[in-house]
C-alpha cells in the first residue's frame, strides 16, 4: 500500500506537477487549493503526510497549520513555501520540516522520505503511537 500526501497549495500549475512526481515516486496524491479545504480534507481522510503552502487565498497556511494539528498531531506536516521569512515565525517551528519552494523538486521529496522514514521508525508495528 503506498503513502498517502496531501498537498495543500493554492497554486494549481505546481500542484499539478508536483502530484505527477510524487506518484511517479509510488505516492498516492490528493490536493487541496487553500487551507480550509486542506484542513476538511485531513479530517475525512487519514495522510501520511501534508505538505503545505503558506499564502492562500479562504485561510492562509499557518492558521490551516494550527487547525491541522488541533485535529491530528500525528500526521507529519512539511511546509514548502516561497518565503523563507516564515522561518523564523514560531508558529512554524510546530511543522515536521520547512522546505523553500524552488524549480527543482528534490529537496523536497528528500525531506518527504525522511519525515516519513522517522515517523515510521517512531511508530510501532502494531500502528498505534508511542507517548
Amino acid at each position: 500500500m503506498s503513502e498517502r500526501i496531501l498537498i495543500v497549495d493554492d497554486n494549481e500549475p505546481l500542484c499539478a506537477i508536483l502530484a505527477e512526481e510524487l506518484e511517479e515516486a509510488g505516492y498516492a496524491v490528493d490536493t487541496a487549493s487553500d487551507g480550509r479545504a486542506g484542513v476538511t480534507a485531513l479530517r475525512e481522510i487519514r495522510y501520511d503526510l501534508v505538505i503545505l503552502d503558506l499564502r492562500m487565498p479562504v485561510m492562509d497556511g499557518l492558521e490551516a497549520l494550527g487547525k491541522m494539528l488541533a485535529q491530528n498531531r500525528h500526521t507529519p506536516i512539511v511546509i514548502h513555501s516561497a518565503y523563507s521569512s516564515y522561518q523564523e515565525d514560531f508558529r512554524t517551528w510546530s511543522a515536521d520540516a520547512y522546505v523553500i519552494k524552488s524549480g527543482d523538486s528534490s529537496r523536497l521529496k528528500a525531506t518527504i522520505r525522511e519525515v516519513l522514514d522517522e515517523r515510521r521508525r517512531e511508530t510501532p508495528a502494531d500502528g498505534t503511537e508511542e507517548s
